[in-house]
């Protein structure tokens, strides 16, 4: 799974407009989570056509943050954030932003933003979302 992050201005009709030109270009959402914090809309899902779908995005207005963050799957219980935010911060690594995605008792899908990319996804090998 290869989550696509848009965050934009929140405005009626936004996931409108974004699931039409994705519709259009004849691409499927698989997920989907929308958050709204201090007027900005936080849009994370995954598509059929990843590529596509983030050029057309793209060029319709709506940049996407693909490669800026990093969808993790962990238990949906106490301590399990603290889990991962130890590890990175034990290898320097600094967390920027966190959303959480969903819960469904058993599992909780959080992105994180960090400034050591490549470290990070090493480290949450096991438990990226993007291996499922």
């Amino acid at each position: 799974m290869k989550p696509i992050t848009i965050v934009c201005e929140d405005r009626v009709g936004l996931l409108a407009d974004i699931s039409y030109i994705l519709a259009k270009n004849k691409i499927n959402i698989e997920t989907i989570s929308v958050s709204v914090t201090a007027g900005k809309a936080v849009i994370i899902l995954t598509v059929t056509d990843p590529k596509k779908a983030m050029e057309v995005l793209s060029r319709n207005g709506y940049p996407n943050l693909k490669e800026n963050y990093l969808v993790v799957k962990i238990g949906d219980r106490p301590g399990e954030l603290n889990r991962i935010a130890a590890i990175l911060a034990k290898a320097k690594i600094s967390i920027s932003n966190v959303h959480l995605l969903a819960r469904n008792g058993n599992n909780t899908m959080v992105a994180l933003k960090v400034d050591r990319m490549r470290k990070a996804r090493e480290l949450l090998k096991d438990i990226l979302a993007e291996n499922e």
